[in-house]
Formats: structure tokens, sequence, C-alpha cells
């Protein structure tokens, strides 16, 4: 099942409840077995799948609110493998995918499929697309490929190890940029100190939690925050104007994804900590 979000402005956020909070900003349920589901965002077009195949391949939707062929006919997608070994057939080409294994799928690319290695350990993919405007290769994104930056310190409990995949100085894309964070064992924040960036919509996917813990993710305007509480292969949608951090009870990871007007990762507009209410 895919769902369809509206837009919000940030003065209706700030008289939801938590339950319109979670209706309008929270996909649970995104990674079925055997199913392909995913969210659809008006903030900037964003579609985000989440598929799970099991003795058979799965392939892509095209749902109607895109009104296209097939589904990357004015889309591009940034994939990541958040289960257990798989592999992805994209045009005649087969890509090996572990997990955290990432891949760029370029605009026009129409034959794709997603299967698993072992149906009992089995693959889970995330798919991140939004429009595109250019022709760009289909790329399985290597280890050397990807840029790593430590961030944080134990000190401020906010260690992480922040793995750019799809950027303007390695893979490239249209219009996005992705890629995964990992906290350190014995830190809890993300994204500390927070930020906006005002022309990127960016989506969150907390992976590899315990399924007893949670992570409290905030946002909202910086004078109004508001918080979700998110379990394992739950997604967050984050507008441009809302500031997005959280912590975690126990270690986990966490995919960014952002599509709008650019792909400079450092665009964004920071926020002290002494400036949120």
């Amino acid at each position: 099942m895919i769902d369809d979000r509206y837009a919000h402005n940030p003065d209706d956020v700030a008289l939801m409840t938590t339950a319109d909070l979670r209706e309008a900003f929270l996909r649970e349920d995104l990674f079925q077995p055997g199913q392909v589901n995913g969210v659809h965002t008006h903030h900037d077009r964003i579609l985000a799948l989440g598929i799970v195949p099991l003795d058979d391949p799965l392939h892509l939707p095209v749902p109607d609110l895109i009104s296209a062929e097939h589904l990357l006919q004015r889309r591009e997608a940034g994939v990541i493998n958040v289960g257990g070994p798989g592999v992805v057939h994209a045009d005649g080409n087969q890509y090996e995918v572990p997990h955290t294994g990432t891949m760029y799928l370029g605009r026009g690319t129409n034959d794709i499929s997603f299967a698993s290695v072992d149906s009992n350990e089995p693959a889970a993919f995330y798919v991140f697309t939004a429009t595109s405007h250019q022709d760009l290769p289909t790329t399985l994104i290597t280890p050397d490929m990807v840029n790593v930056v430590e961030l944080g310190s134990e000190d401020a409990a906010n260690r992480r190890t922040l793995n750019q995949c799809i950027h303007e100085g390695g893979t490239k894309s249209s219009q996005i940029a992705f890629g995964f964070t990992r906290i350190h064992t014995g830190s809890a924040w993300n994204t500390m100190p927070a930020h906006t960036h005002d022309r990127r919509t960016e989506c969150y996917l907390y992976f590899d939690l315990d399924p007893e813990d949670r992570v409290f993710h905030f946002m909202g305007e910086p004078s109004e925050t508001r918080h979700l509480v998110v379990a394992n292969r739950e997604l967050v949608i984050s507008p441009s104007w809302s500031v997005h951090f959280g912590a975690g009870t126990g270690a986990y990871t966490f995919v960014w994804a952002t599509a709008g007007e650019n792909t400079t990762y450092n665009d964004m507009d920071s926020v002290s900590v002494t400036d949120m209410a």
C-alpha cells in the first residue's frame, strides 16, 4: 500500500495532537514480508518505498499518483538494503547489494526487480525517489565510493559516523542527496546541533534498532518543537522548515535522504540548542 500525504505548514503543525503528527509525518509498517509499501509526500513530491522480497522477486510499482508509464520515467532513486543480502536487477544488469549496500538508479531505468539471497534472512530495500530532469547512470555504490565523515564526541553523546553515498563529490544525482549515519555505542543523539534546510525536504529511516528500543525524533519549527516516538524501520518525513534530530534508547542507524532545489549537503541553517523551545 502506498500512502499519499499532503504538505503541512508550521502553523497547522503547532496545533496537532500526537496522533495527528504521526498520521502526517510517520510511516509505520513500511517493510512487510513479500510486499512493496510506500509513502508519497507532496513536500518536494518524494516517494519512498519499502521492499521485502521472499522467494520471488518484487518489482517497482507504478502508482496512479505519478501518472507515468513506469516509476522512474521522470524520477531517480537512491537505494539501500537494511536487511539480509539482496540482489537488484536493473535493465538486464544484476547487482549484489549487502546489508547497508547502496545504489543509484537513474531516470529512465525501467525493468527493475528486487530479490533476497535467502528468504529466511530477507533483504529489505529502502527506495527513495524524487523527480529528475537529467539522465545519469545507474550505479552500484561500492565502499570506496562513499565519503565517510566522523562527527560528534563521546562527551556530547553524539559521536557518529556519516556515510555520504549519493553526493556532489561522488555518485551524482539530479536532486537527491543520500546516505546513512551510524550512532556509536554509548552515544544517543543524531544531527546535533540541529538544523533546517529551507530548499530541501528530508526523510529519515531509522533501522538496526532492537525491538524494545525507540528513537525520540524531534521536529517542528525551532521555537515550536514536537516529537515522534519511532521504532525500527519506520520513516519520518521532515519538511524543509522543520528541524530534524533525535536520541535513541539504544544503538541505531538512520538513512538520511533529501530532495529539492539542490544536492549540496552543507546547504543548511544551523539552530543552536539555546534557541529552541
